[in-house]
């Protein structure tokens, strides 16, 4: 494993071991607290589907708040500049206005319990299973991603052996997920939200202010960096070079369209947060809810990533011991005081365990209800499924830790899980969106389809891409293109394979295809969901053109 430099071992004291105890604590007692309310294995999977918008909401951010956002991205901001502000304002908003307001009724509606279930009354068995499959294996990876991540900050911090740092966050959250089930894991990815916050917004207050504010920053990076690397869109051109290595195109229809669609609308590890809510109006607000908040994560993820390109110029350099994903220890190291460091310490565990702790509450539920209750096991008590959930949380922990190993040959893990992302989410998403827009579309479609367009990626990037068969400048350009690829080919395969094969009844289809509803799947409005504010067109229009509005500094 890459291990970083021993100088950015911190002055850790009692009083910053004092507060990463008491967290360890809150969190046990969350679990603790949540399992009296674990009766059934809906209760254990999806929190009985009855947690109310705004606790689902914070969860739903709180789940990708993991080591994507504040390693992955913080590194992103130090490599790529202002380019990374897409992933937000253009690579997440959109894709979760559209789960609100569009794909939750069918979700919530039909009442499937995961992701892959929805395709099993979509598409039948073989969509099912090779989409759970899929699933599975892609959480566990990611997972393990936090897990990588944790391991080498706590190790360079504080002087954690690697091995401790993956089994005491295992065994924390292995614990609080068998205790209470997802209730556990969702109200502690509340109390991580409000945590990663205290943590991350000193570090970026204190960074501007030994930088010179933002103008300071902004000067020094213009001049190190050129001045497009603090603007979006600059250099973006078909033919232009820049930082990224992608263009205008690659990024709105490789990253806004088919891999931030893919993963915020197929991705169960969100999904879940949404179906447990409990009501429809509910579930359609949870991603509303959460884009909120979205829209302001960079300021404290990206813009440190920025201040730490200036106070240590080196990073991410070759010879220089350090790599983009150490930029916010770098920053902890040079600008936090004790006290303040144990709580900066607490915030990335927070942030590491909130986003291992959501693949594998996802994991779970996947892997018991859609392929050992499925095909394995089928028609048992319902006890049994809740032990098996239990004992399947333990292999998923386990297995997370195994793939740690796998992210270490990464420089930037933000590039490893949107590599994962390319060839996972963006085939399901290309079957689901065709399979809930089209009713021509059959089971036969709906298998190849996700399977070609996963293959289709896989080749794009090992073969065409790391064997330089196509000249792409960087890892995020050949992921963008890979999502492209992986769309493309799995919607042609549908649509040739179709009419060459019978489609499933009408009546089959009822509540599964727009324009369709599924009989009793209308829910009245829950009292007080008719007030303006909680309208979900409001809501989800409203970060749309505040999305919109957050590119315009940067332009002037």
């Amino acid at each position: 494993m890459h291990r970083l430099a021993e100088e950015l071992r911190l002055p850790v004291n009692g009083l910053d071991y004092t507060i990463l105890a008491l967290y360890f604590l809150v969190v046990l007692g969350i679990g603790w607290a949540a399992r009296r309310s674990v009766r059934t294995s809906l209760d254990f999977f999806l929190s009985g589907r009855s947690l109310p918008a705004w606790v689902t909401g914070l969860a739903f951010v709180a789940a990708n708040l993991g080591a994507t956002e504040i390693l992955g991205m913080a590194a992103n901001g130090a490599q790529y500049g202002a380019y990374t502000v897409h992933w937000y304002w253009i690579g997440a908003i959109p894709a979760m206005v559209f789960l609100g307001l569009v794909m939750m009724p069918f979700y919530y509606g039909s009442k499937v319990r995961s992701v892959p279930e929805f395709l099993l009354h979509r598409f039948g068995p073989a969509s099912h299973l090779l989409s759970s499959v899929i699933f599975a294996v892609s959480s566990v990876l990611i997972a393990g991603v936090n897990l990588y991540a944790m391991a080498i900050v706590l190790e360079a911090l504080l002087g954690w052996p690697q091995w401790v740092a993956v089994v005491v966050a295992g065994v924390f959250v292995l614990a609080y997920i068998t205790l209470g089930g997802l209730s556990s894991a969702i109200y502690n990815e509340v109390l991580q939200f409000f945590v990663i916050l205290a943590a991350l917004i000193p570090l970026t207050v204190v960074g501007l202010r030994r930088v010179g504010g933002w103008d300071g920053l902004s000067s020094s990076l213009s001049a190190a960096h050129g001045e497009d690397f603090l603007r979006p869109w600059g250099g973006t051109g078909i033919g232009e070079a820049n930082a990224l290595g992608a263009n205008w195109l690659t990024i709105t229809l490789g990253l806004g369209f088919v891999m931030s669609f893919g993963y915020w609308t197929t991705n169960f590890a969100e999904v879940q947060r949404a179906l447990s809510a409990r009501d429809l109006g509910a579930a359609r607000r949870t991603p509303l809810i959460a884009a909120f908040p979205k829209l302001l994560i960079p300021l404290v993820v990206v813009v440190p990533g920025l201040i730490a390109l200036v106070l240590e110029p080196g990073l991410g350099r070759a010879g220089s011991g350090l790599s983009y994903n150490d930029a916010i220890p770098v920053l902890m190291r040079d600008l936090l005081p004790s006290g303040v460091l144990g709580l900066a310490v607490t915030g990335l565990l927070a942030a590491f365990m909130a986003g291992m702790a959501a693949n594998v509450s996802s994991f779970n539920t996947v892997f018991t209800y859609d392929i050992w209750g499925a095909y394995v096991r089928r028609d048992r008590p319902d006890a049994y499924y809740l032990a098996t959930g239990r004992w399947v949380t333990a292999a998923g922990v386990l297995a997370g830790m195994g793939t740690a190993f796998v992210a270490a040959s990464f420089g930037n893990i933000m590039n490893y899980l949107q590599t994962l992302f390319s060839f996972f989410n963006v085939p399901l998403f290309c079957v689901f969106v065709i399979g809930m827009f089209w009713k021509r579309a059959t089971a036969a479609a709906g298998f190849w389809g996700l399977l070609s367009g996963t293959v289709a990626a896989m080749v794009n990037y090992f073969w065409l891409y790391r064997q330089g068969v196509l000249a792409i400048p960087s890892d995020q350009g050949a992921n963008f293109v890979s999502s492209i690829v992986a769309f493309a080919v799995g919607a042609v395969v549908m649509l040739v394979v179709s009419p060459l094969t019978r489609p499933r009844p009408a009546e089959r289809l009822a509540g599964l295809v727009y324009g369709t509803r599924a009989p009793g799947a209308q829910e009245p409005p829950a009292p007080g969901d008719d007030a303006w504010y909680r309208r979900p067109a409001l809501l989800g229009w409203g970060t749309v053109v505040l999305a919109a509005a957050c590119y315009v500094p940067f332009s002037l």
